[in-house]
């Protein structure tokens, strides 16, 4: 079988960790990486990192993404199994049952994007025709199914770079926090490298290779305030954002080694990003992270409490435990991410 790509995106890592690797940067999660997290776990104190995950209510976020719908299951004879009483089909028993279900947008909520959630158009085999491609080279009709092919969406799966290799992983290690809520409050601003080095610098953060990176903005405190009835206009225009066009800024995380970025916002980034130039991505720090060097992005995280904490005791870093839902063919999960300090 022929390679399955003979040239590489610029700044990308193909192949640095295996020409069939699925995983990115995730390989620089290793045992010692994991023991320096465990090491910042100091009192005992754990937070969890996650909205409830029928927010931010609507679907003004993202008018693709809707909110959780949660139902019973059914016994026979169509009764909803919520309440029921075992005993109206055995006398002798005395049990109570309750059983659900739900039909959930993977990335409604707070969520893991996976490796296949964002690919590109790019001439991988070389012969001169841009196709669909993936992290490493992954191709889109061999590789990661789709579109569907009928109205039940069957077929329209990732058979490789879905979650569940993150899952497998058992994402956990070091967190570090960069706060940006504190230089900036909910004000809207665009942070490219020479903003995020001076917040680094005024705090005294560092961020080392295999390190998850979050990003405290506020975002998620105005999405809670809103309670499920958002307003498009206060979502667009609220708290920081990174910025994806700053190419110092995709440099930055090309060289510090990190395995994830992570906002409490809705893309990490900017959406809609700055004008590119000629040909260019939507979301250029999806581009880089997702595309070119496996980096999971995490978004909509609950960050508030955890931020005040460490912002309170002088600390920016912390035990990292989230690994997204074990669910194969996945582009994106939820998580309930915990951090202990």
């Amino acid at each position: 079988m022929a390679k399955r790509w003979v040239k590489r995106p610029e700044g990308s890592n193909w192949g640095d960790f295996g020409e069939d690797d699925q995983l990115g940067r995730i390989n620089l999660l290793t045992p010692e990486v994991v023991l320096k997290g465990i090491a910042e776990a100091k009192t005992g104190h754990r937070f969890c990192l996650s909205l409830p995950l029928d927010y931010p209510g609507g679907n003004k976020l993202n008018p693709r993404r809707h909110p959780p719908q949660k139902f019973s299951t059914q016994r026979e004879g169509g009764i909803p199994n919520f309440n029921f009483p075992l005993s109206r089909e055995d006398e002798r028993l005395t049990d109570v049952i309750c059983d659900d279900a739900v039909v959930l947008h993977t990335q409604y909520s707070t969520q893991w994007d996976s490796l296949a959630h964002v690919g590109e158009e790019f001439d991988a085999d070389g012969d001169g025709v841009a196709e669909i491609v993936y992290y490493n080279g992954w191709r889109a009709h061999e590789d990661v199914v789709g579109p569907p092919s009928s109205e039940t969406h069957e077929g329209s799966e990732a058979r490789k770079l879905g979650i569940e290799n993150m899952a497998q992983a058992a994402i956990q290690g070091r967190g570090v926090m960069i706060d940006l809520e504190k230089h900036h409050g909910h004000n809207r601003q665009l942070v490219g490298y020479d903003e995020l080095m001076e917040v680094l610098d005024k705090d005294g953060v560092q961020v080392e290779p295999g390190d998850m990176v979050c990003f405290y903005t506020g975002f998620a405190d105005v999405v809670l305030s809103m309670n499920k009835a958002p307003s498009h206009e206060k979502l667009e225009n609220s708290c920081s954002v990174l910025n994806g066009r700053d190419p110092r800024l995709l440099n930055w995380i090309t060289d510090n080694g990190v395995v994830a970025m992570i906002a409490d916002n809705y893309a990490v980034e900017s959406y809609p990003a700055e004008e590119g130039e000629g040909c260019c991505a939507a979301l250029p720090l999806h581009e880089h992270c997702l595309f070119k060097l496996g980096i999971h992005l995490g978004e909509l995280w609950y960050l508030t409490e955890l931020a005040q904490w460490l912002r309170a005791n002088n600390r920016s870093r912390f035990l990292l435990t989230a690994p997204p839902l074990r669910l194969p063919g996945a582009v994106g999960s939820p998580t309930t991410p915990v951090a202990t300090v």
